[in-house]
């Protein structure tokens, strides 16, 4: 089905079933399927989706951003940065005085300091700046969820992976990926939580979720936030 409100149209399905209340689900893909109790209204289903047009819109904007996948940083004015689950607009300084460049965050902004004004040494300088947010990060966290845990991590490293956001080893050697410093705490929180727990149960059986569940129980909800963003966590 189609609707169009104010000068923009969405298509959507409507499914009725036994509930007694009517909601709306956007999946991955950016189908929307509004699930209504039987002998529900049609003026009633386009009301809700007149209601809920602007969250709609926004996430139908992210689910086309997504599929495009990550568009590549300009390191210019107006440029911005997820730093702790928000984005911030960088501000470039340029002073040949410097004694190395570096980023720091103040005044809602990520400040670039820099000798020269080169994209790849700003580049470095902004990586360099999440590698020690997500130490320190990380660190926090371990020390918080340390008293449910009765081993101790061997070590703990921050790496540059394509294709994990942390991994724990049979020596309970933990690493951790620096973008995670772009997420919010408490999905770093979260990915503290799933190493240490392997820590515990190496394997993803029950009983490694009912441990990560039990120390956790909104998990699902911070893997979904990786699943969906993790895409914009880029330099």
């Amino acid at each position: 089905m189609i609707h169009t409100y104010l000068g923009e149209t969405i298509r959507y399905e409507i499914k009725y079933k036994n509930r007694t209340s009517i909601g709306i689900i956007i999946d991955s893909y950016g189908n929307i399927e509004v699930r209504a109790p039987k002998g529900t209204s049609n003026d009633r289903v386009l009301q809700l989706l007149e209601d809920k047009w602007d969250p709609i819109q926004q996430k139908l904007k992210e689910m086309r951003d997504r599929l495009q996948g990550p568009q590549k940083k300009v390191y210019e004015y107006g440029e911005s940065f997820l730093y702790l689950g928000k984005t911030y607009p960088i501000e470039i300084f340029q002073d040949i005085n410097i004694t190395q460049d570096h980023v720091l965050f103040k005044e809602d902004k990520l400040h670039i300091y820099v000798k020269q004004s080169d994209t790849e040494k700003m580049k470095q300088a902004v990586k360099r700046f999440y590698y020690q947010q997500c130490k320190d990060l990380v660190e926090k966290s371990i020390s918080s969820y340390q008293r449910n845990f009765k081993t101790k991590p061997r070590s703990v490293r921050i790496t540059d992976s394509q294709t994990t956001w942390g991994t724990c080893d049979s020596n309970r050697q933990l690493t951790f990926n620096w973008r995670l410093a772009m997420a919010p705490g408490e999905v770093i929180d979260y990915v503290v939580v799933h190493e240490m727990c392997h820590m515990v149960h190496m394997n993803h059986d029950r009983s490694f979720w009912r441990l990560v569940g039990k120390m956790m129980p909104d998990y699902k909800e911070k893997e979904s936030w990786l699943t969906l963003s993790g895409w914009k966590m880029t330099i």
